[in-house]
């Protein structure tokens, strides 16, 4: 976008400078483009724009335009927003995976910076939607900034740089036409968008009710094992549901937790479930949809058996498989019905018994905040009730945090039973 304006202001005799703020891009890091653009090339004498001086903010990715760096540019009431409201995962969601990636939080902080003057744009969508990719997206901005008036270059001369830039130019061109429509009509361009593409756009999220959280997942622990073991997980929520109405009438948030947290103990990721996954007829759709060509899929897999560990990490090494185990996935799958019983080789691991024994532990932690549950002591049963939450990855990286998930659950049960026994 940074040289498409520059290249345009050139062609119209204008000073610019472009200045690309790449900071630690190469490692996940923000890219910033400061662009300036002077009547006369004469008037030139600065590059990158000053705190709060910015007329309007073009924001290709929220995580990075809602920053302290782009905010810093920001003047109310005179920088004007262009902003794409998908949110991309940073490097930082990899290192804290409770990091609040909500786009409304973004969007508010840029909102009160300029005092409510600008544009959210579901660009990325759209440009996958329109145009078939989401690189896209950019030049689909460009455009939308284009038509707004936001740019100090005319139409003519933007649509003369992407020629001269002579890289996919008809497809830059289609993209920068849905970006104008987009800013005419943002409306009926997203309507085209759903018509080619239904679900491209994202629909504000309803919370599920607790019949749905448990309908849900009483249907996915049926195809993970069996109808029993969905009754054990269906007639412990019944209970807690009971409970509660009883001690907190009106109240379904410990019943919400425990529906969701005893589910995710118990639907753990074995090697039946990772195969039955993989085996999975949504899942091979997926990958063709995805995808064109005469397609080759590995497979790569650390089992907990027969793998020697890395002498430096104490992780189990990787395999690679061709496609030619995705049959033997399908077998591995019909396995399911051995899981726990003495027949079952892979449930032997000290992962897979310490997986079975968290589900036993929890349904007697929960039995227990049932025996002392009142108002008071809500909030903090449901918080003991969602310490399963933190308890992610896998092998030794689930190690770790299930050492966290206990020091933290054993602080909370303490005060839990201090209150009850006062």
């Amino acid at each position: 976008m940074g040289a498409l304006i520059g290249m345009a202001a050139h062609l119209e005799d204008k000073g610019v400078t472009v200045l690309d703020v790449a900071g630690l891009a190469q490692k996940n890091g923000p890219v910033t483009s400061h662009v300036r653009v002077y009547n006369r090339a004469d008037e030139v004498h600065a590059t990158r724009i000053e705190a709060g001086g910015a007329d309007v903010l073009i924001g290709a990715d929220i995580v990075v335009a809602s920053g302290p760096e782009c905010i810093g540019k920001i003047a109310a009431g005179h920088t004007a927003l262009v902003v794409n409201d998908h949110v991309a995962p940073t490097a930082d969601f990899a290192r804290n995976p409770d990091l609040d990636l909500s786009s409304t939080v973004m969007r508010g902080a840029l909102e009160r910076a300029t005092g409510g003057e600008g544009a959210f744009v579901p660009a990325t969508e759209l440009a996958e939607a329109l145009m078939g990719d989401a690189i896209y997206t950019n030049i689909l901005l460009l455009g939308f900034s284009c038509q707004q008036g936001r740019l100090p270059v005319s139409l003519e001369a933007l649509i003369r740089a992407i020629e001269l830039n002579g890289v996919a130019v008809e497809a830059n061109m289609r993209a920068f036409t849905w970006g104008r429509l987009a800013a005419r009509n943002l409306a009926a361009v997203q309507a085209i968008a759903i018509a080619a593409v239904p679900d491209v756009l994202h629909q504000p999220v309803r919370e599920e009710t607790l019949d749905e959280i448990v309908a849900r997942r009483v249907g996915e622990l049926t195809q993970y094992q069996n109808a029993a073991y969905a009754a054990r997980y269906q007639a412990v929520v019944d209970r807690v549901r009971a409970v509660e109405a009883e001690r907190v009438p009106g109240s379904e948030d410990l019943a919400k937790a425990a529906a969701r947290y005893l589910y995710k103990l118990m639907a753990y990721k074995d090697e039946y479930e990772v195969a039955r996954l993989l085996g999975d007829a949504g899942f091979w759709r997926g990958i063709n949809e995805q995808f064109e060509g005469n397609l080759r899929v590995e497979f790569h897999i650390a089992p907990q058996l027969f793998n020697r560990r890395d002498p430096d990490t104490g992780r189990a090494k990787k395999w690679t498989l061709g496609p030619w185990m995705r049959p033997g996935f399908a077998v591995l799958a019909k396995g399911k019905r051995l899981r726990g019983t003495a027949l079952d080789v892979f449930g032997r691991t000290a992962h897979r018994r310490e997986e079975r024994a968290l589900i036993g532990h929890y349904e007697a932690t929960i039995e227990e905040l049932l025996g002392s549950l009142d108002l008071d002591n809500r909030d903090l049963a449901v918080e003991i009730a969602s310490i399963p939450e933190h308890i992610r990855g896998y092998d030794l990286v689930k190690d770790a945090h299930l050492r966290d998930a206990r020091e933290r659950e054993a602080e909370l049960l303490n005060k839990f039973r201090e209150g009850a026994s006062a």
